[in-house]
């Protein structure tokens, strides 16, 4: 397994994520929300529930995965060392979140359909969004679309224009996100079939006809689905499926991430990676700094909102 010393997650992190924390940054309400959200919430109360209700891994407690996720932690470099859960669900899932103490959480349903190798890619995937420090942003939206219904309510619907605009902001940008996840993936693999089979498997796998599936009809799927954009109409329908409030999407389409896998697969970028030619600091970093023009609308919010705890208080 490859191993990256001092790796920085600006060495591998997809650019259409930079972009897009960029733009959900830059959204009007958005410091508001994260002003509320630090105010509010602490992980502590999601920590102890892991430790009350999943089993934590260890030496002594699954071992083997123990194990697997060990090298994978120390291929990426993470620092410091996440706390891994299982949960019982026959969902193939798994996620993280976390920042003092960050954790992954697998689903027993993932772990019955893949092999080894898919586990460790699912792992590494997971371990490329502590690494990229996407978690507390992960957090602060399922905090965000919890809450949207009280802030609504709380300011006569003023609070539903300002947190419905941050809130697709946010699902494009997580979308983004698995990018660089999947990247992470990539790297400590070291093996585009094993990660591009893994995101197969996970998008409709099954133990029983595993030896049915073709990776080569897969990646025809997805050559498939992007043709469909020379209609412009499909585009149309695209956008419409990401962005229902209704039922948002927080991955992109798993024939899309294959395409976008394949393509770093052979950049001169991963290359360089892989020959240890990256720097550990945080250059080339985009500034989420908010623009002149972003600061005053983000200062009427805030004058919104002063004004709406003035009227509650008069009741």
């Amino acid at each position: 397994m490859a191993r990256y010393p001092g790796l920085s997650s600006e060495a591998f992190r997809h650019p259409l994520d930079r972009q897009a924390e960029q733009a959900l940054r830059s959204v009007p309400g958005f410091d508001l929300l994260a002003t509320k959200f630090v105010e509010f919430f602490s992980e502590r109360p999601q920590y102890i529930y892991n430790l009350g209700n999943y089993v934590q891994v260890g030496p002594r407690q699954y071992s083997t995965l123990y194990q697997m996720f060990r090298d994978c932690v120390a291929s990426l470099d993470v620092s410091p060392e996440p706390v891994l859960f299982v949960a019982q669900s026959p969902v193939v899932n798994s996620y993280s979140l976390g920042k003092e103490k960050p954790y992954v959480v697998v689903n027993s349903g993932l772990l019955d359909l893949l092999d080894e190798a898919q586990i460790k890619t699912v792992l590494a995937h997971e371990l490329g969004h502590i690494k990229c420090e996407h978690t507390v942003l992960i957090l602060m939206g399922i905090w965000m679309g919890q809450m949207i219904t009280a802030i609504s309510e709380a300011t006569l619907g003023l609070g539903q224009l300002v947190s419905t605009g941050v809130l697709l902001a946010f699902y494009e940008w997580r979308r983004k996100a698995e990018l660089s996840a999947d990247r992470a993936a990539l790297l400590v693999m070291d093996e585009l079939e094993i990660v591009q089979t893994t995101m197969m498997q996970v998008a409709g796998g099954s133990h029983k006809f595993r030896h049915e599936l073709s990776l080569l009809e897969f990646n025809r799927q997805g050559e498939q689905y992007q043709s469909l954009d020379s209609d412009n109409l499909n585009q149309v329908y695209k956008f419409l499926l990401y962005n229902d409030l209704l039922s948002m999407l927080s991955h992109p389409f798993p024939v899309e991430r294959l395409t976008f896998l394949a393509e770093w697969s052979r950049s001169e970028e991963l290359a360089q990676i892989q020959r240890g030619n990256y720097s550990p600091s945080r250059e080339g970093a985009v500034d989420v700094s908010p623009t002149d023009t972003v600061a005053d609308l983000q200062q009427q919010i805030r004058d919104l909102q002063a004004e709406i705890d003035r009227i509650k208080g008069l009741k």
